[in-house]
């Protein structure tokens, strides 16, 4: 394996660890205003994720930092192509931010409702956007042999596109219900149990709605034939899994289920790209690929180098956060958010 490929790989482990922990992020802030009947009931959602939603928004500044560094001309026409719809899933995650930290300030009912709605759109069109974006990524968009993007903002809002929005909304919807079932008490559980049991439908539909769009809009059967192999597969059946243990009340197995539906989704994302990480629909040989868009190979390997020494002390320090805040929050616990 050659350097271009590794960081290619890595950057795809780090938006599959950013899409497993901010995916049920984003499903809890969704939930939020639905699930809870009180105010106390709503600190309790969000004092489920108040420890670690800034540490899962980690993953992806790194993972758009190690793009800078590995494959700039790939950032550079991602990043100026898309730019409005970033600048939009931008302006929500501050919206959210700002409405964890802002809503317990004060004790009015007015004040809270606005930064309770504020979390739900703050999670909403990034959940949304970035399943519009992947698709984006797999069908191509208006890239000249300048590696230039050429089109406008509509460009992005197809049909093809706009369904892997709703896929991934549904998902991390599904995914944030089934959190919830872990980390709650006090009868909300059972509430997210039951949410959860409604979502799974959608979710499931548009996961096939999605697939079955890829083989028909995008050049992805051409690639890998009727049988994309086993990553695909094991999405789709961890998601058909999930109807079962959701059913039977086995919570724990939930959410892992849908954790690895996310997972292996994401990975067939970078397998049906590989080995370009753009695809131009004006010419294939315009796409951009691991090779065309990458930095020098003297960076590559001080990268490769920084990167071995560091990444397993932040992963043992993250998952170290997650033992800590482990425990169950009920409408009994100390709230602090």
């Amino acid at each position: 394996m050659d350097l271009n490929t590794l960081w290619f790989a890595l950057i795809g482990v780090l938006f599959v660890g950013f899409f497993f922990l901010e995916g049920f992020d984003y499903g809890v802030g969704i939930l939020h205003p639905f699930i809870a009947r009180t105010d106390t009931e709503r600190r309790v959602v969000v004092n489920t994720i108040g420890p670690v939603w800034d540490g899962n928004e980690v993953w992806m500044i790194t993972a758009g930092g190690a793009m800078f560094a590995a494959f700039p001309h790939w950032y550079a026409t991602l990043f100026s192509g898309f730019y409005l719809a970033l600048v939009l899933m931008l302006l929500a995650l501050i919206v959210r931010g700002v409405a964890f930290e802002f809503r317990s300030k004060m004790e009015s009912p007015v004040w809270r409702a606005v930064w309770d709605w504020a979390i739900f759109v703050g999670s909403f069109v990034p959940a949304l956007l970035w399943g519009v974006a992947l698709a984006n990524l797999i069908r191509g968009v208006p890239i000249d042999g300048t590696m230039t993007y050429v089109g406008g903002f509509f460009n992005l809002l197809n049909p093809y596109a706009l369904i892997g929005g709703l896929a991934s909304l549904a998902i991390f919807t599904l995914h944030g219900a089934t959190f919830l079932t872990l980390k709650t008490g006090g009868g909300m559980d059972e509430r997210a149990r039951a949410l959860a049991s409604k979502l799974w439908y959608p979710a499931a539909f548009l996961l096939l709605a999605f697939v079955v769009a890829t083989y028909w809009m995008t050049d992805v059967h051409e690639r890998l034939g009727v049988d994309p192999g086993v990553v695909p597969a094991v999405a789709v059946m961890a998601l058909v899994g999930c109807r079962w243990t959701i059913t039977n009340r086995r919570d724990g197995w939930s959410f892992v289920l849908t954790a690895v539906a996310i997972v292996f989704a994401t990975v067939t994302v970078f397998i049906a790209l590989f080995p370009r990480v753009m695809v131009s629909s004006l010419d294939p040989e315009w796409s951009l690929t691991i090779y065309n868009a990458a930095s020098s190979p003297y960076t590559l390997k001080v990268m490769s180098i920084v990167a071995g020494l560091l990444v397993p002390v932040v992963l043992v320090y993250q998952g170290w956060t997650y033992w800590v805040f482990r425990q169950r929050i009920t409408p009994q616990s100390e709230l602090h958010y």
